[in-house]
């Protein structure tokens, strides 16, 4: 089975949660870049960065060698998606908290099918 970037961006959008978990990394890096979120910015940028080296065409090796091209390619999913997750449920727990503390306002809204 031959193994392309898509392929492999897929099986990462498969893992389970990850799909859930994209519109609360997009508001945790947003309230990073902000200044409201407190976490160490290596924690943030070195997934983000893994994520664009498996999306961009430029690998250090490249995907025409067939084995090493994609393992190259898992390996730094491997790695990265786990520890993007653990930090998304990380903000996640400190904005509930936040919420829970009243420093943030929250805005009732009614649910309309």
């Amino acid at each position: 089975m031959k193994y392309s970037k898509l392929n492999l961006a897929k099986e990462a959008i498969a893992h389970k949660g990850f799909v859930k978990k994209i519109p609360d990394i997009f508001r945790m890096v947003n309230m990073w870049r902000k200044g409201q979120y407190p976490v160490k910015s290596i924690d943030l940028i070195l997934p983000l960065i893994g994520l664009l080296y498996v999306i961009s065409p430029i690998d250090v090796i490249p995907d025409f060698i067939v084995v090493a091209g994609v393992l190259d390619d898992l390996a730094v999913l491997s790695l990265t998606i786990p520890k993007l997750l653990r930090e998304v449920d990380k903000f996640l727990l400190w904005e509930a908290e936040r919420r829970m503390n009243g420093d943030m306002k929250t805005i009732d809204a009614e649910i309309v099918e």
